[in-house]
């Protein structure tokens, strides 16, 4: 057994809320966050589910897309608050709180992203290159044919 590795953390309500935490703060910056965010989504989703989590209300959405109104779940993790996409259901059974209160910040946490990413995994299930609706690439690069203009006509 190699005792340098630290052992697996538990899905407790406060390593997952650090995890989802370290999670968000890397996606805001990250190339490609599509994965971190839907990671991140997917843990959220399934603490409320169990009962980990809960959804306290709709805020305005700080960047909406293509400069329309719109809102965001908050969701209430440990001591930790996070915003996700709302659903149909949301709209109807959350209060709308209106602005982002920007006086309320989350605690600080020290967790690496590889530990927060693995926790995430094991406790969701996915897997990173396993993106919903999206075929596993083959090694095979594709090549668009290229066309060049003949100084003369062949004819």
């Amino acid at each position: 057994m190699d005792s340098h590795k630290p052992a697996p953390l538990q899905p407790t309500i406060q390593n997952l809320s650090y995890a989802i935490f370290t999670v968000n703060r890397h996606a805001k910056t990250a190339t490609d966050p599509k994965f971190l965010y839907l990671l991140k989504k997917k843990a959220l989703e399934k603490m409320i589910q169990e009962g980990k989590a809960l959804k306290v209300g709709l805020h305005f959405s700080e960047h909406p897309k293509y400069s329309q109104q719109q809102s965001d779940v908050l969701v209430r993790c440990g001591d930790y608050t996070f915003h996700i996409p709302p659903s149909k259901a949301d709209f109807k059974q959350l209060p709308h709180l209106g602005k982002l209160d920007h006086s309320t910040r989350n605690p600080k946490c020290h967790m690496s992203l590889s530990q927060a990413k693995h926790l995430l995994q094991v406790y969701t299930g996915l897997k990173e290159n396993q993106h919903p609706g999206q075929l596993p690439r083959s090694g095979k690069k594709t090549y668009k044919p290229v066309f060049k203009k003949l100084g003369e006509s062949f004819f």
